[in-house]
């Protein structure tokens, strides 16, 4: 049976190809480190934890959410919150309460998802031990996370 032998040069090439490929999926989010997010020009909420987005409609927010959520959220859920397919599609985080008539029951269903939202940034989402979302508290302001909150509102799959 004759021996194949590889040249070295094709050895080192093949070594190298494994090596890129198999740590591609380490960097195809590029940096994951959170990056900060300038709260300045918005109102200080205090510490106590708001149960529904105090930023709602406040053209500041939006822009600060904007930053924020471009910076920090769209490697994962996507360009412009149009998930593509790594993570939930955050323009249809509350879609459910669109097609609700009775003004109450809305705005029950509206508070509810804020504080999904809330209660999901800060302390992340993991199943069976993987981690699908880090926790952000201690990294985002309150301030942040309903600014970013407000950058989602105003990019609903469906309005309310």
């Amino acid at each position: 049976m004759p021996r194949h032998t590889v040249p070295p040069a094709a050895a080192v090439l093949a070594v190298l190809a494994l090596l890129i490929g198999s740590a591609t999926p380490a960097w195809s989010h590029g940096d994951v480190t959170p990056q900060a997010v300038d709260t300045s020009s918005l109102p200080v909420l205090g510490e106590a934890w708001r149960g529904e987005n105090p930023y709602r409609g406040n053209e500041a927010a939006l822009k600060v959410g904007t930053s924020a959520y471009n910076q920090n959220c769209a490697r994962c859920h996507g360009l412009e919150a149009v998930s593509g397919g790594i993570a939930p599609d955050l323009r249809k985080l509350d879609n459910d309460c669109a097609s609700l008539k009775d003004a109450a029951r809305k705005a029950a269903c509206v508070k509810e998802n804020d504080e999904y939202f809330l209660t999901t940034v800060r302390h992340g989402r993991t199943r069976n031990g993987a981690v699908y979302m880090p926790p952000f508290e201690g990294i985002f302001n309150q301030e942040a996370m309903w600014a970013i909150k407000a950058y989602l509102e105003s990019r609903r799959d469906k309005a309310l």
